[in-house]
């Protein structure tokens, strides 16, 4: 008997240590996602503070849906289509999901979270098959209710996002 929940990408708040992989052609790095906000730029007072970018050049926020927004304020790059369907409209901001990548400066940024917690499709995503051919996944956990994610509405109904 599978468990109904091992299909889903819905965990506690926080969950599946998000990062990003932070790279040049000089440095390599892990960076924990593991405040609300987190500013990145020269600036003396930026959380993840790099040379060769502007004073403030992208924020991430982890939001009250447990999703990982980044709004890119410098120049760059974005690999999302900021037109596509999504939790957060805007041309210079995405919904960061496992893989996707940015950048800023020399600087290239690759969010990374864990299967189990990134809210993306469930079911092996695409190749899963796609909302006609798989069964729903619960509607996410109100996590400003509970960040533990275990209470979960009744019944089984298509996520949103």
């Amino acid at each position: 008997m599978t468990d109904e929940r091992s299909t889903e990408t819905h965990a506690a708040w926080g969950a599946g240590h998000p990062h990003l992989i932070v790279s040049s052609d000089e440095d390599r790095l892990n960076f924990s996602l593991d405040v609300d906000e987190v500013t990145i730029g020269s600036a003396a007072d930026s959380v993840l503070k790099l040379p060769e970018i502007d004073a403030l050049h992208a924020t991430i926020v982890h939001d009250e849906r447990d999703e990982y927004v980044l709004t890119l304020h410098g120049e760059g790059e974005m690999n999302a289509n900021p037109h596509a369907a999504g939790t957060h409209p805007g041309e210079r901001s995405e919904t960061l999901r496992t893989g996707a990548s940015f950048t800023a400066g020399p600087w290239r940024f690759v969010f990374q979270r864990e299967e189990f917690a990134d809210h993306g499709r469930p079911f092996g995503g695409r190749q899963g098959g796609e909302l006609s051919d798989q069964p729903p996944q619960r509607r996410r956990p109100d996590y400003t209710a509970d960040p533990s994610g275990s209470e979960r509405p009744d019944g089984v109904e298509i996520d949103e996002h």
